[in-house]
């Protein structure tokens, strides 16, 4: 019994260190139970004879009245479980043969008897689509400690499970165990079992019924024609295929509710209360203009969706929607978007403005009295938001030519830079200097190289 009790203790530790690999429903299996060992195949001349009074049990039966072999198996898929068997028994009856062939009976001194066996089995169970009956074939190899001897043995057999409850079956097994020693030390013998057989390790997390393998929601509670799979509502749609699985609703909208009935789901209805058109979500179009009211700021006048539902102004009245208008609090001409043009009196007077700009001799600098004039041309210029203009500088031609090229960029520069310190968008000024290249009156007389030291101002056409 010490031996047993070893072999219980080894199973459990092979139970332990598995039994975080549970796939299937109740893959473990634990089987004890009495074994019976029949030594008579041992003395058969030949393959049908070792068969012959199989079920002798009085005549060549070793058998011990407990408990005496204890099976743990695993279930590993398609229909295949591997197992370990320890057995203890103890031979009391061994058959042989006598000097006339015959076969005797023999007490060879109450032999001690352990096993050790591994097997790999095959249920046909779901195969035969059987509920209770449960025939399997299983082949394998062991260790067999016989008195004094022991030896390796290959083993196969079949085995039949009678499952009284899903977890509880009767179980019947005869096996052929082949020894590999000498048949006078250890003979090959057949064994056979009777016992009870307890399957567990399905996993139940949730605790509805239903196995975490067969359970679509195995951290939540369920129901069994939902596969464990809730459904709060009470909709008839479990909450995993439910977009609103707290209000009740339709399959036609996932689970989900259409309060106002205009074929649009309330949590894709912009407006859950009030029906209107698909295209709209759902939301009611009071003008017609395909603006929903909710967003539509002239909900009774027909507008544009650009202006927010409502008609285009025209804030100038000059003919040039605002929406198109460059210059909408300005009148203007549709031709320059809505924005004033700037006619050739207008340049003219920019012109005459920009000749009596004074600079600091040979600098950029401005002197006192020409700051009324630039902002009279600010004035001006801001009158014409979007037209651009180019600021041109001049210079006699006293000097040397890259000194005057220099002075004149310097200066346009100047005005430029004026103009948009004071308000003027930098985008819609340039600058350049021509230096002494471009002079319209002749340099020999003090009268014409005033006349060509000057700032113009031309209009941008784009």
């Amino acid at each position: 019994m010490k031996h047993l009790n070893k072999l219980i203790v080894a199973a459990c530790m092979a139970v332990g260190l598995n039994a975080q690999a549970q796939d299937e429903n109740n893959p473990w299996a634990v089987s004890f139970g009495v074994n019976a060992v029949d030594t008579r195949t041992s003395t058969a001349d030949d393959f049908g004879d070792r068969f012959s009074q199989f079920f002798d049990a009085k005549d060549h039966w070793n058998i011990l009245p407990s408990v005496s072999y204890l099976n743990v198996s695993r279930y590993v898929g398609s229909n295949l479980s591997v197992g370990l068997t320890g057995s203890v028994n103890r031979i009391d009856k061994l058959v042989e043969k006598d000097a006339n062939g015959n076969r005797i009976v023999t007490n060879p001194g109450d032999l001690s008897y352990f096993g050790l066996d591994a097997a790999v089995k095959y249920s046909f169970m779901k195969p035969l689509n059987s509920k209770w009956f449960d025939p399997a074939l299983y082949v394998g190899g062991g260790y067999l400690w016989w008195g004094d001897e022991n030896t390796g043995t290959f083993n196969f057999g079949a085995q039949f499970n009678f499952w009284i409850t899903e977890n509880v079956a009767f179980s019947l097994q005869s096996g052929y165990k082949k020894s590999f020693a000498d048949r006078v030390e250890v003979p090959s013998h057949f064994q056979h079992m009777a016992g009870l057989t307890f399957k567990f390790g399905g996993k139940d997390t949730d605790k509805d019924g239903i196995y975490d393998k067969d359970d679509m929601c195995p951290n939540e509670p369920g129901l069994k024609q939902f596969q464990g799979c809730p459904d709060s509502d009470g909709d008839g749609i479990p909450d995993k295929d439910d977009q609103c699985p707290n209000e009740a609703g339709t399959a036609e909208f996932q689970g989900c509710p259409d309060s106002d009935g205009d074929g649009i789901a309330d949590r894709n209805d912009a407006c859950p209360d009030v029906a209107g058109p698909k295209e709209l979500n759902g939301c009611p179009d009071g003008d017609g203009d395909g603006i929903a009211d909710k967003d539509d700021k002239c909900p009774t006048q027909a507008g544009p969706k650009e202006n927010g539902g409502c008609p285009w102004p025209d804030s100038d009245g000059d003919g040039v929607l605002d929406k198109d208008d460059m210059c909408p609090d300005v009148k203007g001409t549709a031709a320059n978007r809505g924005c004033p043009e700037v006619t050739e009196e207008v340049m003219k007077q920019l012109n005459d403005y920009a000749r009596t700009i004074l600079f600091n001799s040979g600098k950029s600098t401005f002197k006192d009295e020409t700051m009324p004039v630039l902002e009279n041309m600010k004035n001006i210029l801001k009158e014409y938001p979007h037209a651009k203009f180019s600021i041109e500088g001049h210079t006699d031609s006293d000097g040397s030519n890259a000194l005057n090229q220099t002075l004149s960029e310097n200066r346009a520069a100047a005005v430029k830079t004026y103009l948009i310190e004071h308000g003027i968008d930098a985008g819609r000024l340039r600058s350049v200097g021509f230096g002494e290249t471009q002079p319209i009156a002749s340099n020999k007389t003090a009268a014409g190289k005033a006349q060509n030291r000057r700032v113009e101002v031309k209009l941008i056409k784009e």
